[in-house]
């Protein structure tokens, strides 16, 4: 192999861990968002779960990481000495994006993302019919369309059930309180399944990028790769991701303790269900789906649709975005060759700092996560002062119902005392004079 492949090589393992870190930060919320929100787990503590969980979730499956190293990328059409550079290109259009959304405090899909900046470099760097189509709607584009609908639906579902058997005898307007306990079960759950599903990204980048360029010769990722992706996307999981994880945790509904079981319960049933199957899922776009679901089935709460919408956007620009960045690093490789993956690399390091510094400006923190909005999150808008819901207006027609019969009462008790008082008061000579 030759020097300039080896570096090329290195370089792309370098930036495909440091994306699975970002991927780490930017999903924490995915899991960790609503019970946090609820008080059900501190958010230090929330975090190294998550952590711990992601670590376990990487090993348990390679099935997403064999639909990346042998599914959207024809590699059998590219040349050993240029697809190196074409991952690399790839890689940077999905950090830039991930970093940007991140600053933005935006729950962006770092799945499609990865697919967008590698689609992209490889558009400008081969050809457009080393691209498989066929998979990248299959495992892609549908399950894109298809997963938040449906993680919504069985979130909107779940959340009238759990309020339709539970009842509240304790006055309380939150109500509900022993869901805190199950959200410890279901949002372990969603970062054991962020694990399988997440985690197997890197690791088909990696494979893919070995087995182009002759170190390998089969589509299972190799121990090694498997160990590297599951401690840095566990490392990155541990940092938090605060910004992301006050948009989903208070910028998208008020979650309640019954609503944050439901969704992290409809979010991990999707995940696993996807991650059997092969599917490139975003978690993020489950995760959210599930939340604005569990906000829809909850009477009295309210859905920022605003937000919603802005997350949406994000959505939808995250392939072309991260695409274009990938495609534009790959023009720079094929214009200055090497040098150009020296640029390249270069560049994306300045990105990311300067994106980095930009966010020290105004810190989101897990001490004001998930406090009244910070200037930072631009992205959320939560109203000081939300509307009482429908238990809360009963509890108040309750009230005001018992002090009008109250009231009633005691006008009732002296206008009787009225009138019995004179009766009452009858000198008793009066009747002594009449029996003489």
């Amino acid at each position: 192999m030759e020097t300039a492949t080896l570096i090329t090589v290195v370089l792309v393992i370098a930036l495909a861990l440091f994306f699975d870190f970002t991927n780490g930060f930017h999903d924490t919320a995915n899991a960790m968002a609503t019970p946090i929100a609820t008080g059900a787990l501190k958010p230090r503590t929330a975090v190294l779960l998550a952590a711990v969980l992601n670590l376990v979730g990487a090993f348990l499956s390679t099935e997403v990481a064999k639909t990346i190293s042998g599914g959207i990328v024809r590699e059998d059409q590219i040349s050993e000495s240029i697809f190196p550079a074409v991952i690399l290109a790839g890689l940077i259009g999905a950090i830039t994006w991930n970093m940007l959304t991140w600053l933005l405090g935006l729950p962006s899909s770092s799945s499609h993302a990865l697919f967008g900046g590698l689609i992209g470099a490889t558009i400008v760097g081969v050809s457009i019919t080393a691209i498989d189509f066929g998979v990248v709607m299959s495992k892609v584009i549908l399950p894109a369309l298809i997963a938040p609908l449906t993680a919504g639906i069985i979130a909107f579902t779940v959340t009238k059930i759990a309020y339709a058997l539970t009842r509240r005898y304790d006055n309380k307007p939150d109500g509900r309180d022993g869901f805190r306990v199950g959200q410890i079960f279901t949002s372990s759950l969603v970062a054991l399944a962020h694990g399988t599903n997440d985690a197997q990204k890197t690791m088909g980048i990696i494979t893919l990028l070995l087995i182009t360029v002759g170190l390998q010769d089969h589509p299972e990722p190799e121990l090694w790769v498997i160990v590297a992706c599951a401690v840095t996307i566990a490392l990155g999981t541990y940092m938090g991701g605060w910004r992301i994880i006050r948009t989903l945790g208070k910028g998208l509904t008020e979650v309640k303790p019954a609503q944050g079981f439901s969704a992290e319960s409809s979010t991990a049933a999707t995940i696993l269900a996807s991650s059997a199957l092969g599917f490139a899922l975003s978690t993020t776009q489950v995760a959210s789906g599930s939340v604005i679901g569990s906000g829809l089935g909850r009477r009295g709460s309210q859905v920022r649709w605003r937000t919603a919408g802005r997350i949406m956007v994000g959505w939808v620009l995250t392939l072309p975005a991260a695409g274009a960045v990938g495609a534009l690093a790959a023009l720079v490789v094929t214009w200055l060759g090497f040098w150009g993956i020296i640029i390249d690399a270069v560049l994306a390091t300045v990105v990311i700092l300067a994106i980095f510094l930009r966010s020290r400006r105004n810190e989101v923190t897990a001490a004001n996560a998930m406090s009244e909005v910070a200037e930072s999150g631009r992205a959320v808008k939560v109203k000081r002062n939300p509307p009482p819901t429908r238990r809360q207006r009963a509890i108040a027609r309750e009230e005001a119902r018992q002090k009008s019969a109250a009231a009633a009462a005691a006008k009732k008790a002296a206008k009787a005392g009225k009138n019995t008082k004179p009766a009452e008061q009858t000198p008793a000579g009066q009747n002594d004079g009449g029996a003489r």
